[in-house]
């Protein structure tokens, strides 16, 4: 077991990727596990804290769910997953912990209100992410906008794409992942071009409705 341990280590992160994707090798996932475990446990306390729920327990009971959900029929995830570049797999994997993440409470925020109303966010609320928020009080002007283009996406986005379509818009503009980067996110289900062109679609729409090209 030591020796198997010795050498999953030393292999690239793509190639145990595919290790565990191809077999149940416990060795292979407690390497998976071990490499990967502070990254995905980064992305859900992070997204907790934009629900204000960073209980101790819950965010572990998030980090497991997320491994759960990667070794779900039989990896199906991981199996989907195409490695478009040497880091791919840790964009990835963010998207995979975020939404593990945001699914349990939106489940939670819609069986409190005891709702059936379709909520307009899936995944994080983008247009108030980290990176604008850090910044000093003379970047409220800049957050406004943001909130005035994320609602213009809510309003106009066909019903059947708005979670695909925002959550690309924002992947690209907030967090910097390349059309190739999130065209490997298996629930994306688009390819390389078929992302850029949404991309400029929902450009060219913003432009439209809001008089400039946005600011991100």
């Amino acid at each position: 077991m030591g020796h198997l341990s010795t050498t999953y280590s030393s292999l690239s992160s793509e190639d145990l990727v595919k290790a565990c994707a191809g077999s149940g090798d416990q060795a292979a996932w407690a390497e998976f596990v071990r490499r990967f475990r502070s990254l995905i446990a980064q992305v859900v306390v992070r997204t907790a804290r934009h629900w204000n729920s960073p209980q101790p327990q819950l965010l572990d009971d998030l980090i497991q769910e997320t491994f759960l959900r990667l070794c779900a029929d039989k990896c199906a995830v991981l199996q989907r997953y195409t490695a478009r570049g040497p880091d791919s797999i840790f964009g990835f994997l963010k998207v995979v912990a975020a939404s593990v993440a945001h699914d349990h409470f939106k489940f939670e925020r819609a069986r409190k209100r005891d709702t059936a109303q379709t909520e307009t966010i899936s995944g994080r609320d983008w247009s108030d992410s980290p990176s604008s928020t850090s910044r000093a009080a003379d970047d409220m002007e800049g957050r406004i906008a943001l909130r005035q283009i994320d609602e213009t996406l809510c309003r106009l986005l066909p019903r059947e794409n708005l979670v695909r379509n925002r959550t690309i818009f924002w992947l690209h503009h907030r967090e910097g992942m390349t059309a190739s980067a999130i065209a490997s996110i298996p629930s994306i289900g688009l390819n390389p071009k078929g992302v850029e062109t949404a991309l400029r679609r929902m450009t060219l729409m913003i432009q439209s409705h809001i008089g400039a090209s946005p600011q991100l």
